[in-house]
């Protein structure tokens, strides 16, 4: 089976769901900014050094298969959506790494090379964030899935500076 279907070429795509949409669509710009998101994740991957960042990267960028999932569904639901107990989840990881890292100012970032692709991908998600907001202003949105995408860039800027405090360069100004 070929990837070349060449049933995109007029500027329309399918999404998760079936239906027919222009690739400019504001669910394909959501979900596709996820997708740019995940890959800077896989970049951050290659750069981070510190064992937890490096599984908490895989976790978040399989989670970020649903959230995609979910935004490229309209008409039938996603079979894995989104839900509160991701939240939930994500939120006690944040605060474990806030009881290990003390923020006293504002950070500086990207410190070191993997801090430094984390934090790319962390704006990246606030992008995704910002069109997915938009999409839920014309579409229904789930809340689980608005909650989850706003806590994951927390948890980004935290791994960040994890990788910062192990190398001993997490500074503030």
């Amino acid at each position: 089976m070929s990837i070349v279907t060449k049933t995109g070429d007029q500027g329309d795509t399918s999404l998760w769901s079936e239906e027919r949409v222009g690739k400019d669509d504001l669910r394909v710009e959501a979900y596709g900014t996820i997708d740019e998101f995940s890959s800077n994740l896989g970049v951050a991957r290659h750069l981070c050094l510190q064992d937890d960042v490096l599984y908490a990267i895989e976790d978040i960028q399989r989670l970020c298969f649903r959230i995609a999932g979910e935004l490229a569904s309209k008409a039938n639901p996603f079979d894995r959506p989104i839900k509160p107990s991701d939240e939930a989840v994500v939120s006690a990881k944040i605060q474990v790494l806030e009881e290990r890292i003390l923020l006293t100012g504002f950070v500086l970032p990207g410190m070191t090379q993997g801090s430094a692709a984390l934090d790319v991908a962390r704006t990246v998600l606030r992008r995704a964030e910002r069109r997915i907001v938009a999409l839920s202003r014309k579409e229904p949105v789930s809340p689980e899935l608005m909650r989850l995408v706003n806590r994951l860039s927390d948890y980004i800027f935290m791994l960040a500076r994890a990788e910062e405090k192990a190398a001993g360069t997490l500074r503030f100004f």
